[in-house]
């Protein structure tokens, strides 16, 4: 980029955070920005942050305006920040200074920001001389603010998003084998995509969760009571006949948690697979799967992991999560294993396993991960390396 000194920067950052009685209650993307914006305005760049808030569909809505999360804001960043409206935008950024640091209001009062709209990526783009995309979480939708102005301004990735990308690429693009998934979720139909990608890019592919019951299901094995895709049977078994043909070895759960009701702490038992009762549900994996899920990453070498194995919000259903967690992050630390994560319950399932600091990357993005999981071109990124 150069010598930025002086020159205005539209950072496009994720300030997407849950908000609750006027307060921030996680601030995880707040500090994820940090690292880009402090850099820039070290360097006497006027920060000008872009970002959008909540679906206000191109309607400016007070609850969905940026200016509540300049004081948060502030205090993540240990610096002043300034607010600036659409209304006299460029008249309010003309009176900033080398080095200040300004958040612009959301970007999707305008109806033309997800349409990619060429009139407002221009009335984005003459407010700066440089763009930085920082937001991955957002990559994955071709936005004005994403992809159009990644056209029109000489672009760059910040910080976030390179860690980001240096982290995927080391996971699926060239990682080191054996290669371990752990896809796990409630259903199989929105990680069909992801599944029939990954048997052609691993050596081991561990399902977990709802979806492990389909897989089952379609082996011939008997769910009783469990959320299950019945009419998803004939796919799970395409599915495992590509991994056949791929060598990749498949890992369902061959002792499981059952209950026959879903509640907090019901009573409980631990069951082959083959012995689950009519009126009973599968609800997590099993200590005897657990224990050989782990044998099989002590001898893999990159992990990539999406959602719980069971039903890890609902007590005592999140021990196998907790337990593979945790065998995943001592092998991380222990340097034998590169193990990145995503999506919104995963990053909640690692930190309630204490185990987020311990992975090497966990990745707050949620659809943009699961597409990138997929295969997919990322709008966002594509931009910027053109």
């Amino acid at each position: 980029m150069g010598d930025v000194h002086g020159k205005r920067v539209l950072v496009r950052e994720d300030l997407n955070v849950p908000f609750a009685d006027g307060a921030v209650t996680d601030d995880t993307r707040l500090r994820a920005t940090v690292a880009t914006v402090g850099e820039l305005a070290d360097k006497g760049a006027i920060v000008l942050i872009l970002a959008h808030f909540g679906r206000p569909k191109g309607v400016p809505t007070p609850d969905m305006s940026l200016a509540q999360i300049v004081k948060p804001y502030e205090a993540v960043l240990g610096r002043p920040v300034r607010f600036v409206d659409w209304e006299g935008d460029a008249a309010n950024v003309a009176t900033l200074q080398p080095g200040d640091i300004a958040v612009l209001e959301n970007t999707r009062f305008f109806g033309g920001e997800e349409k990619n709209d060429p009139a407002v990526v221009d009335r984005f783009a003459a407010l700066g001389d440089f763009y930085v995309n920082d937001a991955f979480s957002a990559a994955h939708r071709a936005h004005a603010s994403t992809e159009g102005l990644a056209r029109k301004l000489p672009a760059f990735a910040g910080r976030a998003m390179e860690a980001e990308l240096d982290a995927l690429q080391k996971a699926l693009g060239e990682p080191e084998h054996p290669v371990a998934a752990v896809v796990g979720g409630a259903k199989v139909s929105t990680k069909l995509d992801v599944l029939k990608h990954l048997v052609g890019k691993v050596d081991h592919l561990i399902i977990g969760g709802g979806m492990a019951n389909t897989f089952l299901a379609a082996r011939g094995v008997n769910v009783g009571k469990s959320l299950c895709e019945h009419d998803l049977t004939g796919t799970a078994e395409e599915i495992l006949e590509a991994a056949d043909r791929a060598n990749c070895t498949v890992h369902l759960p061959y002792d499981v948690v059952v209950a026959t009701e879903f509640k907090p702490n019901p009573a409980t038992r631990t069951v082959n697979v083959h012995e689950v009762a009519a009126d009973e549900m599968i609800l997590d994996v099993g200590p005897a799967a657990v224990e050989a899920l782990g044998d099989v990453l002590k001898n893999c070498r990159t992990l990539v992991w999406n959602g719980p194995l069971g039903a890890f919000e609902t007590p005592p259903f999140d021990t196998a999560t907790v337990a593979l967690a945790k065998t995943a992050g001592a092998l991380t630390v222990d340097g034998s294993l590169v193990s990145v994560a995503g999506g919104g319950d995963t990053v909640a399932a690692l930190n309630h396993a204490g185990v987020a600091e311990d992975f090497t990357f966990v990745s707050t993005a949620g659809g943009a991960f699961l597409e990138w999981m997929e295969g997919r071109e990322l709008p966002g990124v594509a931009a910027l390396s053109r």
